[in-house]
């Protein structure tokens, strides 16, 4: 059972944004969110019915999850301190 991953806009330009080593290791972790969305470390985070956070180093993904279409969908890249920002 694997969910199938999409990008918003505003998050495919955050990524493209990032160091190409940055985004390497942040694909690796999208393609992971694909076979289990909640694993280990993750942060479910407060406000909000369905969107969830992982790190990567200093890096933050934050992402909602439908469950019922089997779709994930990463809405914000970019560094810890100001990824929450207008969120």
């Amino acid at each position: 059972m694997t969910y199938q991953v999409e990008f918003t806009r505003k998050a495919s330009k955050q990524l493209a944004k990032l160091p190409e080593n940055v985004q390497q290791r942040i694909k690796i972790k999208v393609e992971e969110i694909a076979e289990n969305p909640r694993p280990s470390g993750v942060v479910k985070l407060e406000n909000s019915n369905n969107r969830y956070r992982i790190r990567v180093g200093d890096y933050r993904v934050l992402y909602e999850i439908i469950d019922d279409l089997l779709i994930v969908t990463v809405v914000k890249i970019g560094h810890r301190r100001e990824v929450y920002q207008d969120e």
